[in-house]
């Protein structure tokens, strides 16, 4: 973890609007201090918790999961609302994750949602390969790069435990099932060169919820960690414009939220509970007999000891490939060639295994 500031959790006190700042997997607070300063100049109470697992060691994160985050992130809102009338909901990253799944759950106690770079998945091969690999892997190193300002300060674990980021895809998968419980006006901000969570998590966002207003920034010259970077100042104002207009009510409904609340109107109010009214085309299908087709269910074939033998070769050497492929560990010292033989051994066997022998292929296909 970074030395280069605090990295326990932030309160600044203001007036009765309060503010949740949530801030990313493997980060601390420290990594989103200059935006909830910048909230709090306007003159707003600011919470931004550290969330479970963050702002120690790597190891400490390896041992929660996305529930504890969550936990903690939902114990610091309900101790907001101690103190504050109104709450407004931030997330930077998973923060924004964490973000929509409180939208999720506890929507009416929620004014407003602020994303920054929110992360709802993994476009990358890395993430594809994680529940293989952190059954032999505890880590593996943190590469990416979280601003292009210079000298910006380090504030995430050098370190990605892999049981942890198993964890948070469990998360991305949940939030993104839910996405259309989600029904509250948003701000959502992201990079358009972020190397760390691709802008599709944003766009996937603003398809996928039912949100009657979202504001759409986008910034050009930051990467992942905009509260670090060039245009910290603009998150900022951006931020806090949209806080003050979702308090006053200033506004406005995109022409398609308009046209799909007009379309809605105009179907319930043909709607009539009235059992007097005329037959429908509805009531006319009830009356017709279903006819369904029952597909066959063969019995599943059974293997022998030469079957397992050619499905293991089948999955151990692709397997065996990708673990030296990803983590360049060479476990026999012969290279990939194990792997391939393996595959190839697979393959010949279940020809010889699984192959009828009373095939015609001489005289085309069998119906």
């Amino acid at each position: 973890m970074s030395k280069n500031t605090n990295t326990q959790s932030l309160h600044l006190s203001g007036n009765k609007i309060g503010v949740l700042l949530l801030h990313g997997f493997l980060g601390s607070p420290a990594s989103i201090a200059p935006w909830a300063q910048g909230i709090h100049s306007a003159g707003f109470t600011v919470s931004a918790p550290r969330l479970e697992g963050h702002g120690t060691d790597w190891h400490d994160l390896a041992q929660t999961t996305w529930s504890d985050w969550y936990l903690s992130a939902e114990e610091a809102l309900l101790e907001l609302k101690k103190s504050c009338e109104q709450i407004f909901v931030a997330g930077f990253d998973m923060g924004g994750a964490l973000a929509l799944r409180l939208a999720q759950i506890r929507g009416s106690e929620i004014e407003a949602l602020i994303l920054l770079n929110p992360s709802i998945g993994d476009e990358g091969r890395f993430g594809k390969v994680i529940p293989l690999l952190k059954n032999f892997i505890h880590s593996v190193k943190n590469s990416q790069s979280a601003t292009a300002a210079p000298d910006s300060p380090a504030d995430t674990y050098s370190r990605i435990p892999l049981k942890a980021y198993g964890s948070l895809q469990k998360l991305w998968k949940r939030v993104t099932e839910d996405l259309y419980l989600v029904d509250i006006p948003m701000l959502i901000c992201y990079s358009e060169n972020d190397q760390t969570v691709s802008p599709i998590s944003s766009e996937i966002i603003m398809d996928e919820v039912y949100s009657p207003i979202i504001r759409e920034v986008v910034f050009e010259k930051s990467l992942h960690n905009v509260a670090h970077d060039f245009e910290a100042q603009e998150l900022i104002d951006e931020s806090n414009e949209f806080i003050f207009d979702v308090l006053s009510g200033n506004l406005e409904v995109d022409d398609e939220t308009e046209l799909i609340n007009a379309e809605f109107d105009s179907i319930v109010s043909g709607l009539s509970l009235d059992e007097s009214s005329p037959t429908t085309y509805l009531d006319e299908l009830d009356r017709i007999d279903d006819e369904h087709f029952v597909q066959p269910n063969p019995p599943l074939p059974t293997t022998d000891h030469l079957g397992r033998v050619a499905i293991a070769g089948l999955i151990g050497g692709p397997v065996y490939l990708l673990i030296e492929f990803v983590t360049g560990f060479d476990l026999l010292g012969f290279g990939p060639w194990p792997g391939i033989l393996a595959f190839i051994g697979g393959v010949v066997t279940s020809i010889v295994k699984f192959a009828r022998p009373d095939d015609d292929f001489e005289d085309g296909a069998i119906v």
